[in-house]
């Protein structure tokens, strides 16, 4: 637990994908508005981002930026899959001026939207850690910030005794895509990281499931780790995850989510 007391251990609780739909946005600004969520990570390039973001700039959670390489690009014949541009970004195929454009044009609808930088920046499949692309966004963030960068969120892997083995293999999957090399190059340029990250898992096995890892996750949250989390008020059209972003909303809306903050002495807030 980092040795910090129960009564310090502060947990940022990220809702993912804001403005990828509606029915997501719905859902992280209703749970931000009853204290579950801290930290809401924005799509600037999806279709519902312009209509919201100015209804979750006054919720008073952190905003961040979802930096996007696969769901919305720019063009349909710019569109990659997440296996693909992992393959290219390991190969060293990723054009630097396409990431440089693509970066620059998010970033720029984020401060259109709010007026001011992103609280953090993150990733949507977690590309921001991948070669290539961590690289130019760190110089971006050091280029654009100066000596007051937002947080990058890390994807370093918790030790979860008890968790179901595939998601702790995924997580540790995901982290050994770019963890080390993204801690690297932010402290690297002084700048801030979470210390784990929790929350993944195979976007499956309903609510019961889903109850049953947010309660291990709490039972093994450190001060300062990321629980990310990817809720909607309704499945989204053409989306994996499908009906479990429903399924998210409903345990983190419940009343045993609150109860299990309580039990474990966490308590939601921003990083900063």
């Amino acid at each position: 637990m980092n040795g910090t007391p129960l009564s310090g251990r502060r947990i940022v609780v990220c809702a993912d994908d804001f403005g990828m739909d509606a029915s997501v946005d719905l859902a992280i600004l209703a749970l931000a508005a009853h204290g579950r969520v801290s930290a809401a990570s924005c799509m600037t390039l999806g279709p519902s981002f312009g209509a919201h973001a100015g209804l979750l700039a006054g919720s008073g959670i952190e905003t961040g930026l979802h930096v996007d390489f696969t769901a919305f690009p720019d063009t349909p014949a710019e569109r990659l899959s997440l296996s693909a541009l992992i393959a290219r970004a390991y190969a060293g195929l990723l054009d630097g001026g396409w990431i440089d454009a693509r970066l620059a044009r998010q970033f720029d609808a984020f401060e259109r939207a709010f007026g001011r930088p992103p609280d953090y920046v993150d990733g949507h499949q977690h590309v921001h850690q991948l070669p290539h692309i961590r690289a130019r966004l760190v110089a971006l963030l050091a280029r654009r910030y100066g000596d007051a960068p937002p947080w990058l969120r890390a994807t370093r892997a918790a030790s979860l005794p008890g968790m179901p083995h595939p998601p702790r293999l995924k997580a540790h999957v995901i982290a050994a895509l770019g963890a080390a090399g993204l801690a690297r190059l932010a402290h690297g340029h002084g700048m801030r990281t979470n210390a784990r990250l929790l929350g993944v898992y195979g976007f499956q096995g309903g609510e019961q499931h889903y109850a049953a890892l947010v309660r291990n996750w709490l039972r093994h949250a450190g001060d300062r780790d990321v629980l990310m989390c990817h809720p909607a008020v309704a499945p989204v059209p053409d989306d994996p995850p499908g009906g479990q972003r429903v399924a998210e909303y409903r345990v983190l809306a419940g009343p045993a989510f609150s109860r299990w903050l309580d039990e474990e002495g966490l308590r939601v807030g921003p990083l900063a």
